[in-house]
């Protein structure tokens, strides 16, 4: 199951996802300019989707997204991990 709860980092604010089986997914969704994030894979590895293309990330790895761009995650492992930092203003 999916689990997530709010971070705060200083000025930064985020979001926390355990996925804690294999293919725990978080839908496909996107974000404004306002709550667009940068995604950092601290557990785990994950199958990154978006209208188009998927790509295999894992523990260290790290997406830059910019605002609109849908994006979906699902987790390849079990107690796997990301952690978005939101980079709006």
């Amino acid at each position: 199951m999916l689990k997530s709860s709010l971070c705060q980092f200083g000025a930064l604010k985020g979001v926390i996802y355990d996925f804690e089986i294999i293919g725990d997914v978080l839908p496909m969704h996107t974000h404004s300019e306002e709550d667009v994030h940068i995604t950092m894979v601290t557990k785990g590895a994950f199958i990154a989707r978006g209208n188009g293309w998927e790509q295999r990330i894992e523990k260290g790895n790290l997406i830059d997204w910019q605002p609109n761009q849908p994006h979906e995650f699902e987790a390849l492992e079990s107690d796997s991990r990301i952690v978005n930092i939101v980079k709006g203003v």
